[in-house]
Formats: structure tokens, C-alpha cells, sequence
């Protein structure tokens, strides 16, 4: 294996840590083991684009107390282990921008309510997606409301945690409302967080938060895997392997190009060899944008800062394994992208403002395609300032990764 490869070998694996400590199997399982339900029949609701890998950790501890399972994931997020879970109604659905399968989700979620039986146990995993993935409209509200509302929060780049409160706004169900449709009924909601603070009335637009205008609420809630708990362990492996590692505590928001600036800055003057951000940026799309997400767009700007340096790397990725309307988790770029890009006949300054990231990358090489991965906490960044001989050592004398299953 040559350096170069040892080096974005090596961040792949950090980046792969942090995804397994918020596995939504694990998270799940996890949280199941240590407060253990009460003897008797699960039915199960997962809704998110990590639904189906927390449907699959509640049964992995659960067995055949669960009888039936309702999952609500984006499209592709589901694989043929999840099609063997018991009495399983599956909806896939569309993410960023909602369609009428969501709609059609959201009834046959209040359908498949009415239908539990009285002595079963309510079982709700909640991930990030389901503000797009499942809706059901107050009276008067319509779809093309819905995404006229959903168009515009995109392109202006304002904070997911706002654009998820206007959502809540439009519907029966967000904003802690389908926690007051079970009339206090007890049950339990384990969440997988996307958004600052971790809050359940927040997440997925509040879909199991608190319920609604004093509503009893008998339903017991707690946040299982965060961006805190993924930068924790992308630091814990960093560690190990023998990097001095910085960490900012607090979790990045605003313009990716600003944030490229900032992020590149910081790995060229602090002295440590890895730094490690977590967040989510934004981007202020033209009238017609090109291919890419957020990641990508940071990444691409990071890139021109770091031309020439040739011990400095940048990752950039959606811990959900899509950046955008795309199907990359996001790139990882080198002293060297802007040159490739440069080769392929592209600007990556006009990419840049066209939205266009992802063409660029594309061209370079750099994007990074993980496929779904089971968890949705928001977005990672790693810097990586290490020469080529250097990370051949430290790549040479670290532990395997734990390849342990739950």
C-alpha cells in the first residue's frame, strides 16, 4: 500500500469508528439491554432514515416478544434482514424533499395505532429524516404547501432546527401532537439525534416529542446515540493509534465555505495532527444547482486552502451516508484536489458557485460513497496534518478495528 493511501486509509477508519459507537443496532440493543422492558408483547414503530437498523437492534434483544413492526425509512435504507422482522409494514419514502409517500405513511401510521392491542408495549425509534420521511397535514394544509415550505428553508440555508419547527406548524402529527393522540398511553421512545441539544420535541420535528397543548403523556424517552457520542470515538480511536487529537467541544453551524475557511485555518496552526468537528452546515443554493450536498461544498472550499500542503487531508461527511440529494456521504480532499480538478477541465472556484461540488469531486476522485449506515447524528469533519512516512508508521502500528457485532 502507497502513502497517500495509508493517509485516507487511516481517516476512513476514524470515520468508521465513529459510525459503529452510533449504530442504530447497537444504540438500540444497547439501551434495551440496560433498561429492559416489562414481560409481554412489543409492537414496534421506527421511523427515520435509521429506522430499519433500530428496528432490527430492539428484535436483536427483544426476540419474539415483538409482534409487529412498522418502519417509515428513506428510500434504500432497508435491507433483506430487515423484510424477516416479524408482521413488518415497510414504507420507504422520500428525503430531502417530501412526496406524497409520505402523506400515505403518515395515515398508515395512525391506521396501524389503532390497531395495537391493549396489552402490548409501545415501541417508538425515532432518527433524524422523519421531518421529510412521514407527514399527516392539518385540515387545510396542503402537499404543495408543504413543499413550497420545504424548497424554500433548503435553499435559504436556514438552521435545520428552524426549518423543523415551521414544519411542526403544518402538521397533525409533529410538535409532540402524536404523543397526544395516544391519550396517555404509556410506551417508550429511544431516539437517534441530528440536532443541537439532543432534544426529543426537536428531533424529526418533534414527531415523539413531549405531547402537544397538556396532553397526558405516559411515554418514556431517551436519546441513544449522538454527534457527541461519534466525535467522542473518532477521538477514543485517534488516541489509541498514538495522534494527538483536538476536539472542539462545540458543534458547528453556518455557511460550509465560512466553516472551510475556519476549519482549515485551525488544522494548519493548532499543533495537533487530527482535529476532529462535528455539526451541520448550510448552503444558499442558486436557482439551478449542480450535483452535491453541504459536505461536498465544504469539502471543495476546503480544498483551495489546502492546495500545495501535501500533510494535510479533510473528510467530510453526512454520518447518514447521503450528503444532500445525493447518494455520497461526502469527500475527503488533499493538497492535490484542486490540481485534479484542474486537470479534468473545471474550476473549482465556478463549481463552487454553481453548486457544483460534486462534479468537481467527482472528477478528482475524492467522494466518498458508504451506502446507508444505519445512523443519522449530523455531519463529521476530520483533518488529518501528517506526513506520508508518519502515517505509515501509525498505520502500521494500530489496533485492528473491533469487528464485534452489538
Amino acid at each position: 500500500m502507497n502513502s497517500p493511501d495509508c493517509r485516507r486509509r487511516l481517516l476512513l477508519e476514524l470515520l468508521q469508528a465513529g459510525l459503529d459507537r452510533v449504530s442504530g443496532r447497537r444504540c438500540v440493543a444497547r439501551a434495551l439491554r440496560e433498561s429492559p422492558l416489562k414481560p409481554g408483547p412489543v409492537w414496534i414503530a421506527a421511523i427515520g432514515k435509521a429506522a430499519a437498523s433500530m428496528a432490527l437492534g430492539a428484535h436483536d434483544v427483544l426476540g419474539k416478544a415483538v409482534e409487529c413492526v412498522f418502519i417509515v425509512t428513506k428510500d434504500g435504507h432497508v435491507d433483506t434482514q430487515t423484510l424477516l422482522l416479524p408482521l413488518v409494514t415497510i414504507h420507504e419514502t422520500s428525503h430531502p424533499v417530501p412526496d406524497e409517500r409520505c402523506v400515505v405513511a403518515g395515515n398508515a401510521l395512525l391506521t396501524w395505532l389503532a390497531g395495537v392491542p391493549a396489552d402490548a408495549q409501545l415501541l417508538f425509534l425515532i432518527s433524524g429524516g422523519a421531518s421529510s420521511l412521514i407527514e399527516v397535514l392539518e385540515e387545510g394544509v396542503s402537499l404543495a404547501q408543504l413543499l413550497q415550505l420545504n424548497a424554500e428553508g433548503l435553499a435559504s440555508g436556514i438552521p435545520i432546527a428552524e426549518l423543523n419547527a415551521r414544519r411542526a406548524r403544518l402538521s397533525r402529527i409533529k410538535g409532540g401532537r402524536l404523543a397526544a393522540l395516544l391519550r396517555g398511553r404509556p410506551g417508550r421512545a429511544l431516539f437517534i439525534s441530528d440536532v443541537p441539544g439532543d432534544d426529543p420535541a426537536v428531533i424529526g420535528s418533534g414527531l415523539m416529542g413531549p405531547a402537544a397543548d397538556g396532553a397526558p403523556d405516559n411515554i418514556e424517552r431517551t436519546v441513544v446515540a449522538s454527534l457527541n457520542h461519534a466525535t467522542e470515538a473518532v477521538t477514543e480511536a485517534a488516541r489509541r493509534m498514538g495522534l494527538d487529537v483536538h476536539r472542539p467541544g462545540a458543534r458547528f453551524e453556518g455557511d460550509a465555505a465560512r466553516l472551510a475557511v475556519r476549519f482549515a485555518h485551525e488544522l494548519h496552526l493548532n499543533p495537533a495532527q487530527l482535529c476532529v468537528w462535528g455539526g451541520e452546515s448550510t448552503v444558499t443554493l442558486p436557482e439551478h444547482p449542480g450535483r452535491g450536498g453541504r459536505n461536498q461544498h465544504l469539502a471543495l472550499a476546503a480544498a483551495r486552502l489546502l492546495a500545495g500542503q501535501p500533510q494535510m487531508m479533510l473528510l467530510a461527511v453526512g454520518t447518514d451516508g447521503t450528503d444532500g440529494p445525493t447518494d455520497d456521504a461526502g469527500a475527503l480532499v488533499d493538497g492535490e484536489t484542486c490540481a485534479r480538478i484542474s486537470l479534468a477541465e473545471l474550476d473549482a472556484d465556478d463549481c463552487l458557485k454553481r453548486a457544483d461540488a460534486g462534479t468537481a469531486l467527482a472528477a478528482s476522485g475524492d467522494l466518498i460513497h458508504t451506502g446507508p449506515t444505519g445512523t443519522n447524528v449530523g455531519d463529521l469533519v476530520i483533518g488529518l496534518k501528517l506526513s506520508a512516512e508518519a502515517a505509515q508508521i501509525v498505520w502500521e502500528g494500530r489496533d485492528a478495528p473491533d469487528a464485534s457485532v452489538l
